[in-house]
């Protein structure tokens, strides 16, 4: 059970905290109105174009420069509330989709429209706070030094007539003095909670509608179950491989290997010279399915891998490959065994399909950190037109890809060069 207590103003709270509070307040009334211009222009524009198909553009243009300015207020927002807002969902676009794709795309999402509703209704909000904040702050600073600077002030008969006059009556340079002054330290004594409740108000109008727990957490799920699905087929696909690699390779071997010992047995005892030959050629089977059983270990998961990590499997994988390999990884340290998996998997079947159809004279293989995901980069000069279709092997690569909760994406124009880039989460889920 979660007991919440009363926030009370600490010296803290009014000093940095303060001062966060005041700048968040401050730079949202330039933000709110370049949000508000953008968004009532664009849409203006837009609307009003729609029937020329010139405002399919233009719509998606707008709504893409409200994403940029809403990913601006949420960073914002949680960094003066030092509270993570809910998440939001955005619909991702199909790989390779076109311009007139993508812009329909845009149009159709609706976070983009709560994002631009945002940026109209938060106008208002931002330069309320922005105002309410800065005359109050000042108004209050004025009032507690107001007898630094009274003097200034015109001293004809009608001028004397302040606040004193207007609560008491009475004409008074003292009574003035004090009023002033106790007035503008009471302002500044709210100020911290008046702060606080406007940052309250427009963290608020941020949170309900710049996110979408509801619509995060269906897409969530969708991902969920896409990588199940994924997995699932992975599995499957990899076991039908094995067991067809095994049958038409160790397999055979081995029985050519079992009939060659038949027939040496045989012949032991009638003519040993001729099962000397026998003999030999059984153990070469030997030894050739050795290697070969071997090869497919190392398409599932090498020792090197799990002895030495990535860098070593890679290097061994490069150094197998017959195209040229330049390998260039910055991992530190070792990652969850799944991530290092599907790492070495993208690497290995990438040079698979270099060496295979790229007719490439040359590939390149870096892998670094970013943050908390592995990024694994796979680049030859191949003839390219490579793409992850269904019924392609790249395909395969992208579902073993997605059950790890990672990103696959392919550039490869016609002429090349093809980058495979290969995007995965390393924290422990």
């Amino acid at each position: 059970m979660t007991t919440m207590a009363l926030a009370v103003p600490t010296p803290t709270d009014t000093g940095k905290v303060l001062w966060r509070r005041i700048a968040y307040l401050l730079a949202g009334l330039p933000l709110g109105i370049a949000a508000f211009v953008v968004a009532v222009a664009g849409f203006s524009l837009g609307v009003s174009t729609l029937i020329l198909w010139i405002g399919v553009p233009i719509l998606a243009a707008t709504l893409w420069a409200a994403r940029g300015l809403a990913t601006v207020e949420r960073r914002s927002t949680e960094r003066v509330t030092g509270r993570a807002l809910p998440p939001h969902h955005y619909r991702v676009a199909v790989p390779g989709a076109g311009r007139p794709a993508l812009s329909l795309a845009m149009i159709g999402d609706p976070q983009a429209w709560r994002d631009l509703l945002h940026a109209v209704l938060g106008f208002p909000v931002r330069l309320a706070a922005a105002v309410i904040a800065l005359c109050w702050g000042i108004g209050g600073l004025g009032g507690l030094l107001f007898v630094a600077w009274e003097w200034a002030l015109p001293d004809g008969p009608e001028d004397r007539r302040g606040l004193s006059w207007l609560l008491s009556g009475t004409e008074s340079r003292i009574a003035e003095i004090v009023v002033n002054t106790v007035l503008g330290a009471v302002m500044l004594a709210v100020f911290p909670w008046l702060v606080r409740g406007l940052v309250a108000t427009r963290a608020a109008l941020a949170r309900g509608l710049l996110t979408n727990q509801t619509a995060a957490l269906r897409a969530r799920a969708d991902e969920l179950a896409t990588g199940r699905r994924a997995a699932v087929q992975v599995e499957a696909t990899t076991m039908r491989r094995l067991e067809r690699d095994l049958h038409d390779g160790p397999q055979q071997r081995l029985v050519r290997m079992t009939m060659d010992l038949e027939a040496t047995s045989r012949r032991l005892d009638d003519d040993p010279e001729k099962a000397r030959p026998l003999l030999d050629e059984a153990i070469a089977q030997s030894r050739e399915a050795l290697a070969e059983l071997r090869a497919l270990s190392r398409g599932i998961a090498p020792p090197v891998l799990s002895d030495r990590g990535l860098d070593a499997a890679l290097g061994a994988a490069a150094a197998r490959s017959p195209v040229p390999v330049t390998l260039d990884v910055a991992v530190p340290g070792r990652l969850p065994a799944a991530v290092e998996t599907t790492a070495y998997y993208v690497v290995t079947e990438a040079l698979t399909n270099v060496a295979k159809h790229a007719a490439a004279t040359r590939a390149t293989v870096t892998a670094a950190l970013d943050d908390d995901r592995l990024v694994v980069s796979v680049e030859d000069d191949g003839r390219g037109g490579a793409h992850s279709g269904k019924g392609h092997g790249l395909a395969g690569l992208a579902d073993r890809v997605t059950t790890v909760d990672g990103t696959l994406a392919i550039t490869s124009p016609a002429g090349g060069p093809t980058v495979l880039t290969a995007s995965l989460p390393v924290r422990e889920s």
